[in-house]
């Protein structure tokens, strides 16, 4: 091989680092604004929106609050629904996908995603929400940077006021507001535990509505808050069972 073609293969991999090194330090850059800024938008809000840009009664209705201002209700609702040992693990439930592994290799099941609240959050916030296996990859990388980052407390605080919760209803704020009239600090606990019902399907379900599956999910949820340990971090006095 010439030296010049030795030099060329040399700059170009020197140029491929320095742009992996420059988009490496612009992602922990934004992760570490987003510990203390509100996030403005996320791809999946995006998303619905360009989608419904020719109908003209769509909104996007958001109202960003601290977890201060949640019902620690609602924070144990989504704890004992979506990810019991939230507080516990680093980002990714390793014994959940221990047994979703052994299970789609012994009994060929579906692959679940196993997802975590952490995950959920990192792949609400910083990919498009498609169903790839590169995106699972990104999402992990965005999972390891907000739990060494942000932290429980911040991981949750923006879970919940980005989650999407119904058609154009994102965060428990506009949420609580829009299914009962009330503000997120005043939500109880079975209307926290209706609102973790959405969860799985929020443009599906309705957690103001009377089916029998959502008293059944409802109560069971309720039972479960009661039973899952409560974080230090969580601020105020919960009200579980009520």
């Amino acid at each position: 091989m010439s030296r010049h073609r030795k030099y060329r293969k040399h700059g170009l991999l020197v140029r491929l680092l320095k742009a992996v090194g420059v988009l490496l330090a612009a992602c922990l850059l934004l992760v570490l604004l987003l510990k203390w800024v509100p996030v403005p938008a996320t791809p999946l809000m995006l998303k619905r929106s360009l989608s419904r840009l020719s109908d003209k009664d769509f909104r996007t209705n958001r109202i960003w609050v601290s977890l201060d201002n949640i019902s620690p209700d609602m924070v144990m609702a989504v704890i004992a629904s979506e990810d019991n040992l939230f507080d516990e693990h680093n980002g990714f439930d390793i014994e959940e996908i221990k047994k979703m592994r052994e299970s789609h290799i012994k009994k060929h099941t579906a692959i679940r995603g196993c997802s975590t609240i952490s995950q959920q959050t990192a792949k609400n916030c910083f990919t498009w929400c498609s169903s790839t296996w590169v995106r699972k990859g990104f999402e992990a990388g965005w999972t390891v940077l907000i739990e060494k980052i942000w932290g429980k407390r911040r991981i949750m605080e923006v879970y919940l006021n980005v989650v999407e919760l119904g058609d154009g209803i994102y965060g428990v704020e506009a949420a609580s507001r829009h299914y009962f009239g009330v503000s997120a600090s005043r939500l109880t606990a079975s209307q926290a535990a209706s609102l973790a019902y959405c969860l799985p399907a929020p443009l599906k379900r309705n957690p103001a509505g009377g089916t029998a599956y959502l008293k059944k999910r409802r109560a069971e949820i309720m039972s479960l808050m009661q039973k899952v340990a409560r974080p230090d971090w969580l601020p105020g006095n919960g009200s579980a069972g009520k």
